[in-house]
C-alpha cells in the first residue's frame, strides 16, 4: 500500500498542472493555455504527425516525454520561450524541480521518469528529437491561429524564431518547413513577428 499512496500523491501533486499558465494562447485567442493542455496537445501532434518524425520512434516513449516534460514547472514556473533572463536560471530550478516531484514515487518510477525527462531535455535521442520538436511547434500553430497575439505582446522576432527551430529544422524537416510556410512566414508579413 506505500508504493500505492506514493503512485496517487504523486498523480494528485501533478493536478497542479493545470493552474501552471503559459504565454501561448488557445486557437482563439481567448485566453492563455496551462501546462496540462500543451501536453495533451502535443500528445495528440505525436499520434497524428508520427510519420514526419525525422527517425523511427517509439511513440510510448515520446508520449511518455511529453506528458511529463513540463511537470516540473509546478515548481519551477513556466519559463516563457523567449525570455532570455529566466533562461538563466531555468535549468537549476528545473532540476531542483524534477528531483522532488518524480521523486514522490517509487524508486524504480522515479529512476525511470526522471531519465525520460533528462533525455528530453537533452534532446539527442530520435525520440526526444521528435518530443522536442513538437514543443517547438506547438505553440507556433496556436499563435498563429490566434493571431500573432503572443509574439505581437512579447515583440518576437524572426531571428528568434529561427534560433529557437534550428534542431527543429533539422530533425522535423517536412514539419518545419510547414509550420514556417503557414505559421510563422505570414505573421512575418503581417508585422505581428518582427523580421
Amino acid at each position: 500500500m506505500d508504493k500505492l499512496k506514493q503512485q496517487m500523491d504523486f498523480l494528485l501533486e501533478i493536478d497542479k498542472e493545470k493552474k501552471i499558465g503559459r504565454q501561448t494562447y488557445i486557437s482563439d485567442g481567448s485566453r492563455k493555455e496551462n501546462d496540462a493542455e500543451h501536453a495533451w496537445h502535443m500528445a495528440m501532434f505525436a499520434l497524428i504527425l508520427q510519420e514526419y518524425a525525422g527517425e523511427a520512434v517509439d511513440i510510448g516513449r515520446v508520449l511518455s516525454m511529453i506528458l511529463i516534460h513540463d511537470v516540473v514547472e509546478i515548481d519551477a514556473g513556466d519559463t516563457y520561450a523567449y525570455d532570455e533572463d529566466a533562461k538563466k536560471t531555468q535549468k537549476e530550478r528545473e532540476e531542483k524541480a524534477a528531483e522532488r516531484i518524480f521523486g514522490m514515487l517509487p524508486e524504480l518510477q522515479r529512476d525511470h521518469f526522471l531519465s525520460l525527462w533528462h533525455e528530453f531535455e537533452e534532446g539527442t535521442s530520435a525520440d526526444a528529437k521528435y518530443a522536442v520538436a513538437l514543443d517547438r511547434l506547438q505553440p507556433m500553430m496556436l499563435n498563429a491561429a490566434a493571431g500573432g497575439k503572443s509574439w505581437k505582446e512579447h515583440g518576437v522576432t524572426l531571428s528568434q524564431i529561427l534560433v529557437r527551430n534550428h534542431e527543429t529544422a533539422k530533425n522535423t524537416e517536412a514539419l518545419w518547413e510547414y509550420s514556417f510556410n503557414e505559421f510563422v512566414k505570414p505573421h512575418v508579413e503581417k508585422g505581428n513577428i518582427k523580421g
